[in-house]
């Protein structure tokens, strides 16, 4: 079965980005701290907008961010945070930019207290991914007592817009929960440890 015509989840619908991420990307254990901020930073910005708009922006955000390095972003000066607002490339949101920054820093400090954010946020399941077999889009949870547990941890350590849903967002998209429908080709391939071209 050829990738136009395999099952997945209905969530990417016909449009190729969304496909493409869907298909090599959402889902797969992330184990690298620049990835991880990556999501946290793209996730904050999708709150209250649609995971399509920000994918499409996704090339900007990696030039204004500077490739998501948590260590350049921390060091963002009022003057960079201005031109980021006036960019409209990405989405002028004042507080998430502001937020990305904070987070930036938040993650360097836990980053020496933990030796890697992969390390911290993996604990929470023991470095084990959570299998979930939803049948049904309708299924699927926005936030649970993980990504609420998650929630509470990341504020407890200085971070912004990392609520329970937002974290529940970066934890399908890194792999720690793998909330592909059971009937999606990539939920077999995830569980079983198979990659994006193996059958």
């Amino acid at each position: 079965m050829d990738a136009h015509n395999r099952q997945r989840c209905a969530w990417p619908g016909d449009d190729p980005v969304m496909i493409r991420y869907h298909d090599s990307e959402w889902g797969v254990p992330v184990h690298e701290d620049r990835k991880w901020f990556e999501f946290m930073v793209l996730d904050a910005f999708q709150a209250g907008l649609s995971w399509k708009t920000v994918l499409h922006k996704r090339e900007a955000f990696h030039k204004v961010f500077y490739g998501f390095d948590p260590q350049c972003v921390a060091g963002m000066s009022e003057n960079a945070m201005a031109a980021a607002m006036a960019n409209p490339a990405i989405i002028r949101n004042r507080l998430k930019i502001r937020a990305a920054v904070k987070n930036a820093r938040a993650f360097l400090r836990l980053q020496e207290a933990h030796g890697s954010f992969d390390r911290f946020i993996w604990a929470f399941t023991g470095g084990r991914v959570i299998q979930n077999r939803w049948t049904a889009s309708e299924s699927v949870p926005a936030n649970s007592n993980l990504s609420a547990a998650v929630s509470r941890a990341l504020q407890h350590k200085g971070f912004t817009f990392v609520g329970s849903t937002i974290c529940y967002a970066f934890l399908q998209a890194a792999g720690v929960i793998n909330d592909h429908l059971v009937g999606c080709f990539r939920h077999r391939q995830l569980s079983t440890g198979l990659s994006a071209e193996e059958r």
